[in-house]
């Protein structure tokens, strides 16, 4: 059954490969990102791949853009929320910017949080809901100088846990993906902000660092997260919510 999925940071990155995959399974798209350019560039390569695709401009740290979606989207109901935006910042806690701080639990946290509420009555209504959150390795364990990223993705487990109780009544799942790293033009900052703070070499930074504590010692693609967000969708994992699934090659088997 064709559902339509709601993808926030669906521009680039995970986002559009989780878009693009389930695209090719017949699914209608709305790629909502910050940068309404780039939706709308992914969309047209979207539909040029013969994929039902429409872009959106939203803020998740903006409470206001998130209420009047559903108007804004009319007559489109989201069956699908896939909560993909972030955003990092890598910095000692003493010199983390305070403003900074707060925009990265805003777009990460809060966010999530408020999209989920926003879309809800719709599919209560419909008795129908997939919510997908994509956390982190750092929705498990932590890095140094990435205090405020660790602890919004940490959060995203226990809003995922606490909803899951509110909604097991109705056909409405939700569940939080949480890789490992993902070489994404977000990781690649992140690699050299790390090779800034810890005075190494990006190489070093991504086999001292990132891919050290992994006993793969690979990325994670971005067709396994695809192929995972798909298997969420479907009616075998009807009776999954709440749950983490982990890609990590084995990281937090130690």
């Amino acid at each position: 059954m064709q559902r339509t999925i709601f993808i926030t940071g669906g521009a680039s990155g995970i986002g559009l490969g989780i878009a693009q995959h389930l695209g090719t399974l017949g699914h209608q798209l709305v790629i909502a990102d910050i940068q309404l350019d780039a939706a709308q560039r992914a969309c047209q390569q979207l539909n040029a791949e013969g994929i039902n695709a429409r872009a959106i401009a939203l803020d998740v740290a903006d409470a206001e853009q998130i209420a009047s979606l559903p108007e804004r989207l009319a007559p489109l109901e989201v069956d699908v929320l896939i909560n993909n935006a972030g955003i990092q910042h890598v910095s000692r806690l003493e010199d983390f910017p305070p403003a900074k701080w707060q925009q990265l639990i805003n777009v990460m946290l809060v966010g999530p949080a408020l999209l989920t509420q926003t879309f809800l009555p719709g599919m209560r209504a419909r008795n129908f809901g997939r919510i997908i959150n994509v956390g982190s390795i750092h929705s498990l364990v932590a890095s140094p100088y990435k205090s405020a990223y660790v602890a919004a993705k940490h959060g995203l487990l226990g809003f995922a846990k606490t909803m899951a109780l509110e909604l097991g009544e109705q056909n409405i799942t939700i569940n939080t993906l949480c890789p490992s790293y993902v070489k994404t033009p977000l990781v690649e900052q992140q690699i050299a902000a790390q090779a800034r703070e810890n005075a190494m070499s990006e190489e070093e930074v991504v086999n001292k660092i990132m891919l050290e504590p992994m006993p793969k010692k690979a990325f994670i693609g971005i067709d396994e997260l695809a192929g995972s967000a798909a298997f969420l969708l479907s009616d075998a994992a009807k009776n999954i919510c709440g749950q983490t699934l982990v890609l990590d090659g084995g990281w937090t088997a130690r």
